[in-house]
Formats: structure tokens, sequence, C-alpha cells
């Protein structure tokens, strides 16, 4: 199997991952305690949460002690901790589920490879809820979903801006391109996201400056935050080569620069793995490749920490 032949699989993969969710009613808005049926469903990894509410509204309102209870008001929790409802699914669930992140197969050690099958931890139970909005932790979306959007395409600038010191590749688009973007985001349609981003992507005559990387890892919880699932973000400029060389940059080297306590090997996991979609990242990976192939909806590659040990 040649290298582009092995992309076009890893893409596939990436755009065809799922999660199947396990979605209660929180049984403080339950007319019948604890007793209504869960909504279950294979929901996108690439997708947002948000983007259920009408149909989970819908499908629980006959249990809802309040039933005039708002659509977009809905959160949902994972052992009571508040999903931020702009992170992906699949970014979610690899931070919070505490499923084993996959290996790379033996055979082939490279980023383009695909990952062997986790130990089943799933369906993810989650919790939906429609009052008592976390407002501490979570910005409330409106009934017209322009807050998500907003959202959504603020990420994709900001991905834009970093990887060609300019936003003028997301700012140019027509607004029928604009629209068809954001619908084929919210019906996970890769026919009509692909040829639109990948003009994003590969924006003419401008190379590529920086490379849109978040990394997420655990945080001890503080007097002003206690809850658990407290999350840290990192990010900084990371250029697609070494400072003066034009040795590609790679994972290693980005996490050794950004975390050097987590990782002071440039080669080697010491203390924590770097994932991404679920699977462990081999530290050799190139971040330009990366981003290429394996990039998020918004442009962004958010790498997940498991620590080891």
């Amino acid at each position: 199997m040649t290298l582009q032949q092995q992309s076009i699989r890893l893409q596939d993969a990436i755009w065809e991952g799922s999660v199947p969710l396990d979605i209660r009613l929180s049984p403080q808005e339950c007319r019948t305690y604890d007793k209504s049926d869960p909504y279950l469903i294979q929901y996108p990894r690439l997708s947002y949460l948000p983007f259920l509410l009408p149909r989970l509204h819908a499908f629980f309102t006959p249990f809802l002690i309040d039933p005039d209870a708002a659509p977009h008001g809905g959160w949902f929790s994972y052992e009571d901790v508040p999903l931020k409802w702009h992170y992906p699914l699949g970014l979610l669930y690899d931070l919070f589920s505490g499923a084993p992140p996959a290996q790379i197969d033996d055979a082939d050690k490279d980023h383009h490879s695909s990952p062997s099958r986790r130990p089943s931890t799933l369906p993810w139970r989650l919790t939906l809820h429609f009052t008592d909005w976390p407002g501490d932790q979570l910005v409330q979306p409106d009934a017209e979903g322009k807050v998500l959007h907003d959202a959504f395409i603020n990420s994709v600038k900001e991905a834009d801006f970093l990887r060609n010191g300019t936003a003028k590749g997301i700012m140019s688009l027509s607004k029928d391109d604009s629209t068809q973007l954001w619908n084929a985001v919210q019906q996970h349609e890769r026919s009509i996201f692909d040829p639109i981003f990948q003009r994003l992507l590969y924006a003419q005559g401008a190379p590529l400056r920086h490379v849109p990387l978040k990394i997420y890892l655990p945080s001890s919880p503080s007097a002003s935050e206690p809850s658990t699932g407290h999350l840290r973000v990192v990010q900084s400029l990371i250029s697609p080569f070494l400072q003066g060389t034009k040795e590609p940059q790679t994972l290693g080297t980005a996490m050794h620069a950004l975390l050097p306590t987590l990782f002071p090997s440039r080669r080697t996991p010491i203390l924590a793995r770097p994932v991404l979609h679920g699977a462990v990242v081999p530290m050799s990976a190139q971040v330009e490749g990366l981003l290429r192939e394996v990039a998020y909806l918004d442009g962004w590659l958010h790498v997940g920490l498991v620590m080891m040990g």
C-alpha cells in the first residue's frame, strides 16, 4: 500500500469514526425519577453534541418535569463534570471517558498507520440537563444557534491566521461557501466540507507559518476551580520546521518545547502519551503531516495527554 493510499485510508477512518452514546435525562428533571428511556445513538467523533439537542428534547419531553424547557438550554455532563459544548465529541471522549487510547500497529510505526481496536468501555453514558445551567463553566448557546456557529467560525479563523499569518482565507469565502461549510459540519457531510476546507488548508501563495496545535492535560483542582475534570489547555506558536533549520518539526520536538517536564525526551514518551482521535500518536510524526491529514474540522490538532504509570 502506498503512502497516499494509507493517508486516504486514515482520513476515511477519521471521518467514519464514531462513539456509541447512552444519553439519560438527569433524575432531578425526570417526572419518573430515573425511569426514563435512554437515548441511544452512534454519533460521529468529529461532530458536536449541541446538534443533538432538538431531537433529544423531543425524545425526552414526555419525561420532563418542565416540558417547556428550551431545547437550546440543554447541556451534558459525565460523572458530574459539565462537558464543553464547543469541543468535538471525539475530543471529549478522549479527555473524560477514561478509555485507554488505541496503540499504533506494531507492523507499521509511522503516523499513517491505522489504530488497533481498544478494549470496549462503551457505550459512553452521558447525562442530559435542561435546567441549572453551569454558567461558571459553560457559555450558554442561543435559540438560533449563532453562538455555536460563531464559536466554530472563530476557531477556524484562529487556525487560519496561525497557518498563514492572515485570516483572509476564511474571510474571503463567499456567503454561499461559508454557509455550506457550516451546513457540512452540522450534517457531517464530507463531500461538501472537503472542497471548501482544502482551499483554506492550502491557501494559494501562502506558505505554512505555524501549525495550530492545542494540548489538553489534566490539572489539579484549585480553590477557585475545585471540580473534577479540570483541564489545562496549552498552545504556542509551533513552526513546521525546527528553528533556524529545514529539519521538520515532529510532535516529539513540539511537546518537548511546550512541556519539557512531561516530555523530557523528544523521541520517547516517558511520563505521558499524546493522543489524537483516540489513538496514541508516534513522537516521530511530523506536525505538518498531521495537520494536513488528521486535523479536526476547525483546522486544529487537538491533542490530549494520557499519563503513564
